[in-house]
C-alpha cells in the first residue's frame, strides 16, 4: 500500500443487507463493491465468516451541471439494501444527485442452438437454415453482473445526503439539505416531496437536514434530523406535505458548557432507529444520545465519544475536523452501539452493563485473528505505558462509516481506504 492515499479509493458508505451475507461499500471514484460471506467447509470451519469480493462495478461517474455550471462528483453518499425477493439482489446507490437501483444477479448457463443466430452471435443466412433447433441452456463458469434497474433522478436542488428504504418494500425517501423526496421504486419520472424547510428567503435560512430515516416497521413513520441538534418526527398519514412533525425531540444547552463551537458540535451527523423502532440513536460531533419515541424533553443514554477533544476544538475548527459527519449504529440486539473517532479509533457502548471500549482499526494491530486490544487515550499528567496522548492523535485517519451484521457480532469498519472486518472472539 502506497502512503498516498488515491482519493477514488476511499470509502464514503458501508452497508450490510438484511441477512448479512453480503457487505457493499461505495467510494469516492464513485464504485460498489459486494462482499460475500464464505459458507462454512468442513476442512475449515473458521473461514465462515470471511468476506470476500463478490461484485464490483461502476455505480455513478462524474458529470456537469451546465446550467449552474457545477461538477457533479461520482462520490457514493450512501448504499441501502432492499430485502431479498428473488435470487437477485438489490441495492440503492446514491450520489449527490443521483439515485440508482441496481440488480446484483448470478449467471452459471448460457443459452445455445438459436436458429437465426450462429454460437457468435452473427446472423446466419436464411438460406442455410434448414431445420428447426430447439436451444438449450449449457452450463458455463459463474458469472456476476450488475444492472441498473432505475435512475431517479432530476428531484435534487441541494446534495443527497441519505436515502433509506420504507418498510413496505415499495418506496424509498431520499433526503438533501432542505427537502425530502418520496419515491415509488417501480416510478423515476416523478417523486413526492414530503419534507421542505427551504425558507421564502434564503438569507433566513437557519438550518439544515443533515440526515434521515423511516421506522423499520410502520411505514407511516419517519424522522429527520438537522444542524441544529433536533430531530423531528413526522406521520405521513397526518398530511402529504409533513412540514409540521409530530414530535420533537432536544435537549436544551447547558449553560456552563456554552461556548463559540456549540452550534457546530451540536449539528447532528447520523440518525438511527433501533431495530425494534422503539429508540432513536443520534450522533453529534462529541457524543451519540439514545432517545426513547415517548419521552421528547431528554435523551435516555448520553455517551461520550472522546470527550478529550472538547478542550480541542479551536484547532479542529481550523483544520475544518469539526464539521467531520461520523456514523453511528446499532448492533442486531440493540444493546450495544458503535461510533467512529479519530487516530482509526471506533468506540462501543454496552447500553446494559455501561461499559464502553475503545478499539482500533489499523494494518499494525490486525493480523488476521489477532484479538484487538482496548486503547486509552490519556489527557493530562502522567501517560502510562499503554496510554496514547491526546497531543498524538492523527486527525487525518478517521472512522466516519461503519455497519453491524443485523444478527451476529460482526462489524465492518472504513478506515479511510480499507475496509477492516472484525468478529467476536466466539466466532
Amino acid at each position: 500500500k502506497q502512503n498516498m492515499t488515491l482519493s477514488a479509493d476511499i470509502i464514503s458508505t458501508v452497508e450490510f443487507n438484511s441477512t448479512g451475507e453480503l457487505l457493499a461499500t461505495g467510494d469516492k471514484g464513485g464504485r460498489v463493491v459486494v462482499f460475500q460471506r464464505e459458507q462454512e467447509s468442513k476442512n475449515q470451519p473458521h473461514r465462515r465468516g470471511e468476506y470476500n469480493v463478490y461484485s464490483t462495478f461502476q455505480s455513478h461517474e462524474p458529470e456537469f451541471d451546465y446550467l449552474k455550471s457545477l461538477e457533479i462528483e461520482e462520490k457514493i453518499n450512501k448504499i441501502r439494501w432492499l430485502p431479498q425477493q428473488n435470487a437477485a439482489y438489490f441495492l440503492l446507490s446514491t450520489n449527490d444527485k443521483t439515485v440508482k437501483l441496481w440488480k446484483v444477479s448470478e449467471r452459471d448457463k448460457r443459452p445455445e442452438g438459436y436458429n437465426l443466430k450462429d454460437e457468435e452471435g452473427r446472423i446466419r443466412d436464411p438460406t442455410t437454415i434448414t431445420a428447426l433447433r430447439v436451444p438449450v441452456l449449457q452450463p458455463m463458469d459463474l458469472m456476476v453482473e450488475a444492472t441498473p434497474r432505475r435512475v431517479f433522478s432530476n428531484a435534487h436542488t441541494y446534495h443527497i445526503n441519505s436515502i433509506s428504504v420504507n418498510s413496505d418494500y415499495e418506496t424509498y425517501m431520499s433526503t438533501d439539505d432542505l427537502r425530502i423526496n418520496l419515491w415509488n421504486l417501480e416510478i423515476t419520472n416523478r417523486s413526492f416531496n414530503i419534507v421542505d424547510i427551504k425558507p421564502a428567503n434564503m438569507e433566513m435560512l437557519t438550518e439544515v437536514i443533515t440526515a434521515a430515516e423511516f421506522q423499520p416497521s410502520q411505514c407511516n413513520t419517519f424522522v429527520y434530523s438537522s444542524s441544529k441538534g433536533s430531530i423531528r418526527l413526522c406521520d405521513m398519514r397526518a398530511s402529504a406535505l409533513c412540514d409540521n412533525h409530530s414530535k420533537l425531540f432536544e435537549e436544551p444547552e447547558d449553560p456552563s458548557n456554552r461556548s463559540f463551537f456549540s452550534e457546530i458540535i451540536s449539528s447532528i451527523s447520523d440518525v438511527k432507529f433501533s431495530h425494534s423502532g422503539r429508540y432513536l440513536m443520534t450522533r453529534d460531533y462529541l457524543t451519540v444520545k439514545v432517545w426513547d419515541l415517548n419521552m421528547e424533553s431528554k435523551p435516555l443514554e448520553t455517551y461520550q465519544v472522546h470527550d478529550y477533544l472538547r478542550s480541542k476544538l479551536c484547532s479542529l475548527y481550523e483544520n475544518d475536523c469539526i464539521f467531520d459527519k461520523f456514523e453511528c449504529v446499532w448492533n442486531g440486539s440493540d444493546s450495544v452501539i458503535m461510533t467512529g473517532s479519530y487516530n482509526n479509533f471506533f468506540r462501543m457502548f454496552d447500553r446494559n452493563t455501561k461499559r464502553d471500549v475503545t478499539l482500533e482499526a489499523s494494518r499494525e494491530n490486525s493480523k488476521p485473528r489477532a484479538i484487538l486490544k482496548p486503547r486509552k487515550v490519556c489527557v493530562g499528567g502522567k501517560r502510562r505505558k499503554d496510554e496514547i496522548s491526546v497531543d498524538s492523535l492523527d486527525f487525518s485517519k478517521k472512522i466516519l462509516h461503519s455497519a453491524w451484521h443485523p444478527s451476529e457480532n460482526i462489524i465492518a469498519v472504513a478506515a479511510t481506504n480499507n475496509l477492516y472486518i472484525f468478529q467476536d472472539k466466539v466466532n
